[in-house]
Parts: C-alpha cells; structure tokens; sequence
C-alpha cells in the first residue's frame, strides 16, 4: 500500500500548492488525483519518487508497504514513473527499449523477459521494431512494460492517458489495471481529464486550483 499522510507542498516563499493531503491506494489497485495544470499534480509525483524539485519544500509522511519512505533516496525508494508521452529511447529498438528496465538479477535471462513482456502488452514479435513504427497505445503499452519490468514497489503515472484518444485510452488503462493487479503494486494517476476517472478505483481524489 502507497500512503500519504498529512502531505503540504510548497515553492519556497509560496503558498502551498497541496495542503494536508490523505491518500492510501491498496496494493493492485490504481487511483485518481485529479486537478487543472498548474495545480502541483506532477509536484506531487516528483516528491512522492524523490525527484522532486530544489526549490520544493514539503512536510508528512510517504510510505510503501508500511515502511517510511519520506528520506529515502530516489534509487531506494522502488517507485517507478510513468509520463504522457512513452519517452522510448529512438535509438533503440523495442526490445532494448524494454531490457534498458530489466531488474538487475534478470539481465542473465534478457531475452525470455523482453518476448514475456512483449506477449503480456500483445506485441510479440515486435523486439526488432524501431519505436517511432509504433501507434500510440503501442508505445504506451511498451512504456509501461519498461518501467514495470524494474519490479517497481509502486507506479505512478503522470498524465500518461492523455496523449491516448478514447478508445485506445479505455483498452490501455484496463491493460494498466491487469498489469497492476497480477503484480500487486499499488498505482496512483495524477490527471487534469475528469473522464480519466472510469478507469481507476476508489473515489478519485480532487486536487486544488490552478497556480
């Protein structure tokens, strides 16, 4: 389970943009915060992974499966991150796209995990591919399985249905909430798109106004 509690944000000598926020998402489920740009939605997202801005102040508590992670490092924490636009490397093929976010202990078996992800996003045969012959809702699910296969304690997701149109955004995020499910890993979507909250579970969270 991913919990915030208490959680302000602020630039220095601002008020803050996220004030006394409470959040638990269980393990397998994804949840919504929802707001307008500007409100410190991808803030949020930089604090709770600890890539969050310098001039960031912030106070509360961030835990993961009960442990605190609130001073950990980024490298210790084990959140991985998710953004609207997939940010596959172009030099790249999927498939080294896909072994560029292998966990350490599985590089021996580089191979058999790149064709089990590529079977679990519905491309298979696709290691080969340059990413720029991708669709949308390929480069999305590729993306996905990237960042999953570094065995991340949590995904957070950051707009990352937004570039999708309707349809491919409904089908990529019951993909997202199988891949949660079957790892068992809490997910938290920030989002400005109120249409964005059929796709989650739990009541979606309403963050502040725009700053």
């Amino acid at each position: 389970m991913l919990q915030l509690r208490a959680l302000t944000i602020a630039f220095d000598g601002q008020a803050p943009l996220i004030e006394g926020l409470d959040v638990s998402v269980p393990s397998g489920e994804l949840h919504l915060l929802q707001g307008p740009s500007g409100c410190g939605k991808s803030t949020l997202l930089g604090v709770i992974s600890g890539a969050g801005n310098a001039v960031v102040r912030w106070t509360g508590e961030i835990s993961l499966n009960g442990t605190d992670i609130s001073r950990l490092p980024a490298e210790q924490r084990g959140v991985g991150l998710m953004f609207q636009d997939a940010l596959l490397f172009p030099h790249m093929s999927v498939g080294d796209n896909l072994a560029f976010g292998l966990a350490a202990r599985h590089r021996r078996d580089r191979a058999a995990h790149v064709e089990a992800a590529l079977a679990a996003a519905d491309l298979t045969g696709f290691a080969g591919r340059d990413p720029a012959s991708l669709s949308g809702g390929q480069a999305a699910r590729v993306a996905l399985m990237r960042t999953l296969l570094a065995e991340p304690k949590a995904l957070l997701m950051d707009e990352a249905f937004s570039a999708l149109d309707p349809e491919l955004r409904h089908g990529f995020g019951m993909f997202v909430r199988d891949q949660i499910r079957d790892r068992q890993i809490p997910a938290l979507l920030v989002s400005h798109d109120p249409a964005d909250a059929v796709l989650a579970e739990g009541v979606p969270v309403r963050l502040g106004q725009a700053r």
